[in-house]
């Protein structure tokens, strides 16, 4: 199953030629979902190859303009294009009422849903059979939130051998794969252990959009597969970081080392730096395993067996 995170814009407040503002795409088993929106996301999305039709699902972290002024040319284009499948926006604030001050309502092809977030804990927001999406609170200058994707945890896989030697029918099968054991007719125990193989582990993705140094959130994203934890600044602009509420690459690692992340992504970088190496350098100091944003990064996370 796929879990892939694709950077379309990487950039803070000022977008150049070649760095956008903030968003993401997550393609999870095929569904794709946008994390913000920043001027140019459309753009990218058809650079990158991106499913645009499969998009359904919008996640904006708050109410800066460089995290969300590009669903209005967004949701345009879907409906110049003959979109019919319904969008739902996640947003804090009230951006239903921008969209439709922009926008009329009336004119669209298709059907908007907005979700307004309004929480102070890890709250789920959209859920399958398969996935998980919650948001949480972070610390920024206005509401803010960060996003928590999830496969759920499949069950375990019993072993093609066992069936047959033990004559499973349909019910023992479920049994054995919630984790009971199982008992023969001559009375014999099989342990579960015996009888089946450790499903692959469930994966995710965090994502952090702009926000000061705040521990409270490790908790929400203990164990992350892939963090995007935003760096906007090098620790000697500390106090720069502190009165905007935003992160220092440093800080950004420290919160990926607490949460004990496999990776961490930094990105939304102040437009002073014209070369990330001392931002990148900062948080491998304290995180091995960084990797700058740039527009058109793309990570896979693995699948991976339990041990």
């Amino acid at each position: 199953m796929s879990f892939e995170i694709t950077v379309l814009g990487s950039s803070s407040a000022l977008p150049s030629y070649k760095k956008f503002p903030s968003a993401h795409v997550v393609n999870m088993h095929e569904r794709f979902f946008l994390i913000d929106c920043g001027e140019g996301t459309q753009i990218r999305i058809r650079q990158y190859k991106i499913k645009a039709s499969k998009i359904n699902h919008i996640f904006i972290s708050h109410l800066h303009g460089d995290h969300f002024f590009g669903i209005f040319g967004l949701i345009s284009s879907f409906n110049l294009l003959g979109r019919k499948n319904d969008l739902h926006i996640y947003s804090p604030g009230d951006l239903e009422k921008m969209v439709y001050t922009v926008i009329k309502k009336a004119e669209l092809n298709f059907n908007l849903f907005f979700h307004r977030i309004k929480t102070n804990r890890k709250t789920v927001i959209y859920e399958t059979k398969s996935i998980k999406i919650s948001c949480f609170p972070l610390n920024h200058r206005i509401e803010t939130y960060g996003y928590l994707f999830e496969e759920k945890q499949k069950e375990k896989n019993i072993r093609k051998e066992a069936i047959s030697k033990y004559k499973l029918s349909i019910p023992d099968i479920l049994k054995i794969k919630r984790g009971e054991n199982h008992t023969t007719p001559e009375g014999k125990t099989i342990q579960n252990k015996d009888l089946t193989l450790p499903p692959p582990k469930a994966r995710s993705y965090a994502y952090c959009s702009d926000t000061a140094y705040y521990p409270e959130i490790i908790p929400y994203i203990k164990g992350v597969d892939l963090l995007y934890h935003e760096a906007t600044f090098t620790e000697d602009m500390k106090e720069t970081a502190e009165k905007t509420m935003h992160s220092t690459a440093a800080q950004a690692a420290k919160i990926a080392k607490e949460a004990n992340a496999g990776q961490l992504i930094t990105g939304h970088f102040s437009s002073r730096y014209k070369n990330y190496d001392i931002l990148l350098n900062e948080a491998k100091n304290i995180f091995e395993n960084t990797v700058i944003a740039e527009d058109g990064l793309k990570i896979t996370i693995p699948v991976k067996q339990i041990r």
